[in-house]
């Protein structure tokens, strides 16, 4: 059965998955950290998709305040995927990074900044080269706050995009689906590949609240 490898795989097209859920170390490679729960009382989780969850991972997990980090998958119908499977576009997943951060250090909008400043969220099922439903730009979200900070500053960063000369932000926005882990080389990749792949690339425009 054929699909577009830009839209979201029907219901019939999707793949079955498994029960089983990935098998990792959960040992943050960078700072020695929990990847799972129970995290340190105060912390709160974000989640972002940014295209390649490669550099996405670094950008976050090099800010002050971050406690953790980890590669996964969000926002799909395969339950418990694999990376083959995503990459096909048949899961319906969105590479995507679960951020665990001190918000008495960082704020979420400082988060947010980053997110809209580091990539460009206007290329809908893709991010530059990266084509595909698992590159797509999303935000999502764990409570009725970050919900609202994130939709406004949409609409405070596509004003300045469109002073930039580009189009329509496609950033989806939402509350939380399942993360699920990606595979243990995955995680922290550029920390322990210095020399791989990095696809982000901003618009050079800022996010001004």
């Amino acid at each position: 059965m054929q699909y577009d490898k830009f839209q979201i795989p029907d219901a019939d097209q999707i793949l079955p998955g498994r029960e089983q859920p990935m098998d990792i170390s959960a040992v943050h490679y960078v700072n020695g950290t929990q990847m799972k729960e129970p995290f340190p009382d105060g912390m709160e989780k974000a989640i972002f998709g940014m295209g390649c969850f490669w550099g996405v991972e670094r950008l976050f997990w090099e800010i002050d305040g971050v406690y953790t980090t980890a590669a996964g998958y969000a926002d799909g119908a395969t339950e418990n995927p694999n990376y083959e499977e995503v990459c096909s576009g048949r899961t319906g997943h969105a590479e995507a990074v679960l951020v665990v951060y001190d918000p008495a250090k960082v704020s979420y909008g400082e988060l947010l900044r980053r997110f809209w400043e580091e990539h460009d969220p206007t290329q809908g099922m893709r991010q530059g080269n990266d084509l595909g439903p698992q590159y797509r730009s999303c935000i999502f979200c764990f409570n009725e706050a970050q919900l609202e900070e994130a939709k406004a500053t949409r609409e405070a960063f596509q004003k300045s995009l469109v002073e930039k000369g580009f189009g329509e932000i496609t950033t989806e926005i939402g509350m939380a689906p399942e993360f699920y882990y990606a595979e243990e080389y995955h995680q922290q990749y550029l920390a322990k590949n210095p020399d791989g792949y990095c696809g982000l690339a901003g618009t050079g425009a800022c996010l001004l609240r």
